[in-house]
């Protein structure tokens, strides 16, 4: 399987994670969400009054509307330009009519106030500034260090928090390693091995979610917590990518089916699954419904490999 499948499945499976995520995203109780929706194998409208109400089904949700604007900033400065970044990302939520989450607001509050986009972040230490990092490993896998620097810069610019920025390196190190021929579980390891963590404590990490590999989903997910923060989601995506790192269509539909912020989970998981099985491993339907694919897709060949 030529590496550049691999590398496109990557970046399509990470927005498919998100998308397929809409219409449950930040329902908690796995019970109302079956209630509510049944088992979700595809996508679906968010119900009225919810945080992503008005959005079509395919659509991303705002975790995902930022990542193709990262996408689009890399195929048009042919690589990573934090200015470029922010100065897309800004223009994105100017007259945005999705969900703004509190890092995103107090962001645009600091880049009001004159900050630039290296000292503009939040204190946020939701996983979500991490999980954007899917077009960095397709544009940049060339470069380790380069990857690893704009990982953590991207991030930086939205959610200034130091295991957010150790969580970012450590998944663009993952999936970089699944590229070079690893399995998830293996480049899991390598990526711990080889990456520099001050802040996060990620052998503790690692350890949980490795050792609920055979656990059900559902219930892990809900062991560790479901909410965006970064304590409770780093073991939930390291579950995903252990107990599921050869199937992307159950990995994408339990992680959904876990409830809680299962668009910053599927951004990820499906980022490095994506990178194992290539685009064969895609389901059809979820590629064809995916709303941005055409402008995904374009952006990606604009971008040498």
């Amino acid at each position: 399987m030529p590496k550049s499948d691999k590398a496109k499945a990557l970046v399509l499976a990470s927005f498919i994670g998100d998308a397929l995520a809409l219409g449950a995203h930040w329902e908690y109780d796995p019970q109302v969400l079956v209630a509510h929706f049944g088992q979700i194998t595809g996508y679906l409208e968010p119900l009225p009054g919810g945080y992503h109400a008005g959005k079509k089904a395919g659509a991303l949700t705002h975790y995902g509307d930022q990542t193709v604007v990262l996408l689009h900033s890399l195929a048009t400065q042919g690589g990573f330009s934090l200015a470029d970044f922010a100065q897309k990302w800004r223009a994105l939520f100017q007259n945005y009519t999705g969900y703004v989450d509190g890092a995103t607001r107090m962001t645009l509050k600091l880049f009001d106030f004159g900050e630039d986009p290296h000292n503009s972040g939040s204190n946020s230490n939701d996983l979500a500034g991490a999980s954007r990092v899917a077009p960095l490993v397709f544009a940049l896998h060339q470069d380790l260090k380069a990857l690893v620097e704009a990982a953590r810069a991207q991030t930086k610019m939205t959610h200034n928090h130091a295991q957010v920025l150790d969580a970012a390196e450590f998944f663009v190190r993952t999936a970089w390693c699944v590229l070079a021929g690893n399995t998830p579980e293996k480049a899991m390891f390598l990526a711990a091995e080889t990456g520099d963590y001050p802040s996060a404590p990620l052998t503790r990490w690692l350890r949980a979610g490795l050792a609920s590999a055979g656990e059900d989903t559902v219930m892990a997910i809900g062991q560790f917590g479901r909410s965006c923060h970064i304590d409770e989601a780093m073991p939930g995506v390291i579950h995903l990518l252990a107990r599921h790192g050869q199937n992307l269509s159950d990995c994408l539909i339990q992680n959904v089916m876990a409830g809680g912020d299962s668009a910053a989970r599927g951004l990820l998981a499906g980022m490095v699954i994506g990178a194992a099985g290539g685009m064969e491993a895609i389901p059809k339907p979820w590629l064809e419904g995916l709303l941005d694919r055409d402008g995904i897709e374009h952006d990606l060949d604009a971008l040498p490999f």
